[in-house]
């Protein structure tokens, strides 16, 4: 059988799992080599890699395509990323008109708007309505049982939903739909006051996705509540935010106390510009659950007891860190790398490696690493999430 290789990237090269110092051997196949150009740090993993992490890493692209007239969904879960217990994500795009149908969850929703325009309703336990128009890079959030709908506008749109239980799947939602094929007629008559009649022509299960007409302005759609509107907003204009920016690029918190209703998840939108790399760091209040927006980039994750382990990503992928867990995003690329950081928790934190040395006493620093002035001088007492240097210095 002949497994010689076929595919090569754009120069004719083929890549093999040898290091540069040596370690490794060819690879003859069968192989899948255009999988190996996208990964190169996990196919020939950096030395410093050590030790058994599980996978951090789930493409979009591997994920089950739900299609629907009216849009499509695909999600990745503990199904598809086991270790991701505490977040769930599911990728939808709905057409212009396209309605992911009236429904509420047990989880938390959260939202960032990819692309396009839809509009967004909901009512709370109080009676109290909202109504609202999102626009790209906007949120959205809303807690459990709040029932809720979505709908493309004139052009169409694609998001991103987050969910607090990595258990979760959009396809067990509670639904009305659902819940009307599902319950007698005479019950439904009962309920609402109206003929059995009403409810002969009511579809047979869940919606789920499908198509309707595009609504018209937001204005004409008003419902009047006696109750008054939800006293928090339920959307956020997270690209309105005036971001902390560094020299390598900037990032973006959203969290309960600036976005109140959000209680369950709290996010960054993080930007690393070419050279650059989000600072070593970890989170000490949860699990951090990624979706790659843009550009390429490598993430090297260090959990103790001399494990650490390379993954590569690219706009589509979701990457996963383990709670309390070290680690620092590379942009590999010749554009931004734009990426979502989220967590299970009310509150955004992150603890910087290089601020918690540069404030702890210079004697104890020094001697725990043996190293002298030239690290210890360089340490900065303030937070810089992404950071640039010119080429690294090579001694010799």
């Amino acid at each position: 059988m002949d497994h010689s290789p076929r595919a090569t990237d754009r120069h004719g090269y083929i890549p093999q799992p040898i290091r540069k110092d040596g370690a490794g051997a060819t690879d003859t196949g069968p192989r899948d080599i255009m999988r190996d150009l996208e990964n190169p740090d996990m196919f020939v993993p950096p030395a410093t890699d050590a030790g058994m992490l599980s996978n951090l890493k789930f493409s979009f692209s591997d994920a089950h395509m739900q299609l629907n007239h009216g849009g499509w969904s695909r999600e990745v879960t503990v199904r598809e990323l086991p270790i991701a217990t505490t977040l769930a994500g599911v990728n939808m795009r709905l057409t212009p008109g396209g309605v992911r149908e009236m429904h509420w969850h047990q989880q938390v929703e959260w939202s960032f708007m990819i692309s396009g325009h839809a509009r967004i309703t909901a009512v709370d336990q109080d009676g109290r309505n909202f109504i609202a128009d999102v626009d790209p890079g906007d949120l959205w959030y809303f807690p459990p049982g709040i029932p809720h709908s979505i709908q493309g506008l004139a052009d169409g749109c694609e998001f991103l939903l987050v969910f607090d239980d990595g258990h979760f799947s959009d396809l067990n939602t509670l639904s009305l739909s659902d819940w009307f094929a599902h319950t007698p007629r005479d019950v439904l008559s009962a309920n609402f006051g109206v003929p059995e009649s009403a409810f002969a022509f009511l579809p047979d299960k869940q919606r789920y996705i499908y198509q309707d007409n595009v609504p018209g302005p937001i204005d004409s759609q008003a419902v009047p509540d006696p109750q008054g509107s939800v006293p928090l907003a339920m959307t956020y204009r997270l690209l309105a935010q005036e971001p902390i920016v560094t020299p390598g690029g900037s990032v973006r918190i959203v969290d309960s106390r600036n976005f109140p209703i959000s209680t369950g998840i709290a996010a960054a939108l993080v930007e690393v510009k070419p050279g650059a790399m989000r600072e070593m760091h970890w989170h000490p209040n949860n699990d951090e659950w990624q979706y790659y927006l843009s550009g390429t980039a490598r993430m090297t994750v260090f959990a103790g007891q001399g494990a650490a382990r390379t993954f590569n990503y690219r706009a589509g992928d979701v990457g996963y860190v383990p709670f309390a867990f070290g680690h620092y995003i590379q942009n590999t690329g010749n554009t931004s790398v734009w990426f979502l950081e989220m967590f299970k928790s009310n509150r955004f934190a992150d603890v910087s490696l290089n601020q918690w040395m540069a404030l702890t006493p210079y004697p104890l620093v020094a001697n725990n690493l043996h190293v002298g002035p030239p690290l210890m001088n360089a340490l900065r007492k303030e937070k810089w999430p992404v950071v640039k240097y010119p080429q690294p210095y090579r001694d010799g």
